[in-house]
C-alpha cells in the first residue's frame, strides 16, 4: 500500500438469511431508547397517564388515580369512556387488544368532525404499546356497556385474551384501569422518580381544572406510605404565583384564544391558555403544553407566545413613545424576565422524537401568537400604569443588552477588515446570535437576503462548487476567491487542529451551510465541511457550525373536517413516505393532495425560505462534531474520501459503508 490508502475491510457472510424481520412490538424491545426515555420507568407510565388526561380533555371524565405498588406495579385508573372492546371492524381483534399490542394504532389518528379525540397528544401511535412491549406484565381492566372486561399481557404478548363480565356490583359504570409492571432490564433504574411523578401529575391538575388526580403510595418496609390529592379551581394562575419565588412586577396577564367553526387559518378549536407575569429579579418559572403533554424543551408554541409578547410590548411603547433614542428591542428583552404557564391546544401537533419533549408543528408560532398579541395589547391600554412599568423593565433589559455587545465590540476593534462585497450583513453586533449563512448560487442567495432576518442573519453567496480543500497548504488557501470570502467574513484565519487560536475576531456565533436539498448540494456540504474540517478546525470543535436543512418536497393537502388546508414540507423521500402515510390514516383522500418538488433553493419564495429553513423556531439545523483529528486513523479515512487519487480506495468503502452513514439532526 502506499500513503494513507487502506483496503476495504470485509465483513462477514451477507446472504437472504442475514435480513431479519422485527415483527410487532420487537422493535421497541430491540432498541427502547428509540421510543422512550430508559433513564427510568417513568415514561412509560406517562404514557398511560396521557391517555386517561386525554379522556378529561375530552370531557369524558373528572378523575385520574394512581398508585405506586409496594410490589412495583403501578397502576392508572379513570372514569373516562373506557377502551372499545368489540372487534376491530378490519383487522377483526378486539381493539383493546390492538391498542396495546400494535404500533402505530389508536384513537387518536381520527381528525374528522366528531372523531374520538378532536385533541390529544400526538399521532405517534406508539404510546401504551410501548408500555406494554416493556413491561414484564401488564393488566387492563375496562368498564363499558354494562360490563367489565379484562385482559393481561406479558412482555408484551397476551397471555389471558380478553374476557367480560357484567359490572353489576361495581363501583363503576365507565373507565379504564391499566396496571404495569415495568421490566427491570429496559431501565437503568428501576425505581420511578416520585418527585417528578408528582410534579406531572399537579401539572395534569393544573391544566384539568375540576379534575381530581390522587397518588397513592403503597407502604413498603422502607416507606411509610403517602396519599396526595390535586385539585385546582383557579387554574394557571394560582399553579405559577404559588410557584414564583419574588413577587411579580405587576399583576398576572391570563387569557385564552380558540379558533371558531368558521376560521380560515386554524381548526376549531385549536388555541391556547397563558398566565403571564413579570419579575424583576430571582428565577423565571417557565412552563408549556400541548394537549397536555408537557414540552420541557419548548418548542414552536413558546416561539408563538414570545412573538405575541413582543408585537403587542413593542406597539405599546411605540404608542406612548416610551423608548428612549438609540435603543433597539429585540424579542429577548420581552422574554428576558417573564414567567409564565402556556397551555396550547393543537390538531396534529408534530413533536421531536417519541417523548415529545419539544413541539415541532410550523403553524404553532402564527397560532399562538395570533391570539397572545391582541390581548395583552388590550390589556396593556387599558392598564397603563402597568404598561410603563413593563416598558421600563423592558428598556433596562434592552439597554444592559447594549452595554454587553459594546464590550465584546471593543475587543474585536482592532481586527476590523475589509468585508467581501457580496456579503450582506446583519445589523446586530451580538457574536451569540449572529448568524452567517453560506448559501449555494446567487438565485438562492436572493431568496435568502428577502427571506431573512436582517437584525441577525447575514448572507453569502457561494458561486459554483467550492474548491476541494484537503489537500491544499494552508498558505495557498487564500488564492481562492471564495475561500478568501468566507474567512474574512467569519473573521477567523485559517488553523491548524493543535494551533492555540482566538475566536476573538469570529464575527457571528453560528455559521450555516445552506444548499440544495438534491445530490449537488450534499457534494457543496461535503465541500465546504472539508474546509471546516480541514483549516478551521476549532469552529467546528466548539460547536459554530452547522448544516441548514431545507426540504426537498412540498405537500399541499386539502381541507378534511376540522382541518384547514395544510401545506407540509418534507427533507426527503423518506420524510415524504412517511408524510403520505400518515395522511392517509388521517383519512385524507389518496391523490387528493398535490406534491411539487424543490429543483433547488433558487425556486422557494423568500417567505418560504424563511419558514423552513431560516426561521430560528421552525428550521431544522444539524450541529457539526468534531472527533480527534490527530488521530492517525482519523486522518487516513479523510485523504481516503476526499484525496484526488484515491478514487479506487473510495469507491469500494462507499460500496461497504454507504448504507451506514446516518444524519444525527
Amino acid at each position: 500500500m502506499q500513503g494513507n490508502q487502506r483496503p476495504p475491510r470485509r465483513g462477514g457472510d451477507y446472504g437472504e438469511d442475514s435480513i431479519r424481520v422485527l415483527k410487532g412490538l420487537e422493535p421497541v424491545r430491540q432498541r427502547p431508547g428509540m421510543y422512550t426515555r430508559t433513564e427510568s420507568p417513568l415514561h412509560i407510565v406517562q404514557e398511560v397517564i396521557d391517555n386517561a388526561s386525554d379522556e378529561m380533555l375530552a370531557g369524558s371524565g373528572t378523575r385520574i388515580d394512581v398508585t405506586l405498588g409496594k410490589d412495583g406495579a403501578v397502576t392508572v385508573e379513570d372514569d373516562g369512556r373506557g377502551i372499545p372492546v368489540g372487534l376491530h371492524p378490519e383487522e377483526k381483534e378486539p381493539v383493546v387488544e390492538i391498542v396495546f399490542t400494535r404500533l402505530h394504532a389508536g384513537g387518536k389518528f381520527d381528525k374528522r368532525a366528531g372523531g374520538a379525540y378532536s385533541f390529544s397528544g400526538g399521532l405517534h401511535g406508539v404510546g401504551v404499546s410501548v408500555t406494554n412491549a416493556l413491561a414484564s406484565r401488564l393488566e387492563v381492566t375496562v368498564w363499558r356497556d354494562g360490563k367489565m372486561h379484562t385482559i393481561a399481557f406479558s412482555d408484551g404478548n397476551v397471555v389471558q385474551p380478553l374476557k367480560s363480565a357484567s359490572a353489576k356490583g361495581s363501583n363503576k359504570s365507565s373507565g379504564t384501569r391499566v396496571k404495569v409492571w415495568p421490566n427491570e432490564k429496559y431501565f437503568d433504574s428501576p425505581q420511578i422518580p416520585v418527585d417528578e411523578l408528582e410534579r406531572l401529575l399537579r401539572s395534569k391538575a393544573v391544566l384539568l381544572p375540576g379534575t381530581e388526580i390522587t397518588l397513592t403510595i403503597e407502604k413498603t418496609a422502607a416507606s411509610a406510605g403517602a396519599i396526595q390529592r390535586w385539585r385546582y379551581e383557579g387554574g394557571l394562575r394560582e399553579y405559577l404565583l404559588g410557584s414564583l419565588a419574588d413577587d411579580p412586577l405587576l399583576p398576572p396577564f391570563e387569557s385564552s384564544g380558540f379558533a371558531a367553526a368558521d376560521d380560515p387559518t386554524f381548526a376549531e378549536g385549536e388555541g391556547a391558555n397563558w398566565v403571564i407575569v413579570w419579575t424583576e429579579d430571582g428565577a423565571v418559572t417557565r412552563e408549556s403544553y400541548v394537549n397536555l403533554i408537557p414540552t420541557s424543551a419548548g418548542g414552536t408554541h413558546e416561539a408563538g407566545l414570545r412573538e405575541g409578547l413582543f408585537g403587542a410590548v413593542r406597539a405599546f411603547i411605540d404608542a406612548h413613545q416610551l423608548l428612549p433614542k438609540g435603543v433597539r428591542l429585540l424579542p429577548e428583552d420581552v422574554f428576558a424576565r417573564a414567567s409564565f404557564v402556556l397551555s396550547a391546544k393543537v390538531l396534529d401537533p408534530q413533536f421531536q422524537g417519541q417523548v415529545k419533549e419539544r413541539l415541532l408543528s410550523r403553524d404553532a408560532v402564527r397560532l399562538v401568537s395570533f391570539f397572545v398579541r391582541p390581548q395583552l395589547e388590550f390589556w396593556l391600554n387599558h392598564n397603563p400604569n402597568d404598561g410603563r412599568r413593563l416598558a421600563e423593565l423592558v428598556v433596562s433589559q434592552a439597554q444592559a443588552r447594549a452595554r454587553a455587545g459594546q464590550k465584546i465590540e471593543k475587543k474585536k476593534g482592532s481586527a476590523v477588515a475589509v468585508l467581501p462585497g457580496k456579503l450582506t450583513d446583519c445589523e446586530s453586533t451580538e457574536l451569540a446570535r449572529n448568524e452567517l449563512f453560506l448559501v449555494e448560487g446567487d438565485s438562492a442567495g436572493g431568496s435568502a437576503k428577502m427571506g431573512r432576518d436582517k437584525e441577525f442573519q447575514a448572507i453569502l453567496p457561494l458561486r459554483g462548487k467550492v474548491l476541494n480543500t484537503w489537500e491544499v497548504e494552508r498558505d495557498r488557501l487564500f488564492g481562492n476567491a471564495e475561500v478568501h470570502d468566507m474567512a474574512v467574513a467569519i473573521g477567523i484565519d485559517p488553523h491548524g487542529p493543535n494551533d492555540d487560536i482566538s475566536l476573538d475576531g469570529l464575527r457571528y456565533g453560528k455559521v450555516c451551510v445552506l444548499a440544495d436539498a438534491d445530490v449537488d448540494g450534499s457534494h457543496i456540504q461535503v465541500l465546504l465541511l472539508t474546509l471546516f474540517f480541514r483549516h478551521f478546525p476549532q469552529l467546528v470543535h466548539r460547536g459554530h457550525i452547522y448544516v441548514a436543512r431545507p426540504p426537498l418536497y412540498r405537500v399541499d393537502v386539502p381541507a378534511l373536517g376540522k382541518r384547514p388546508t395544510r401545506r407540509l414540507y418534507c427533507l426527503d423521500e423518506a420524510e415524504l413516505d412517511t408524510t403520505l402515510e400518515k395522511l392517509i390514516d388521517e383519512k385524507v383522500k389518496e391523490g387528493s393532495w398535490t406534491i411539487a418538488r424543490f429543483k433547488g433553493l433558487g425556486e422557494m419564495s423568500a417567505e418560504q425560505l424563511w419558514e423552513t429553513t431560516m426561521n430560528p423556531d421552525t428550521r431544522r439545523l444539524m450541529r457539526v462534531g468534531l472527533g480527534d483529528v490527530a488521530n492517525a486513523e482519523t486522518a487516513a479515512t479523510m485523504t481516503m474520501l476526499m484525496g484526488r487519487a484515491e478514487s479506487q480506495a473510495r469507491r469500494a468503502w462507499l460500496e461497504e459503508h454507504g448504507n451506514e452513514i446516518e444524519a444525527d439532526v
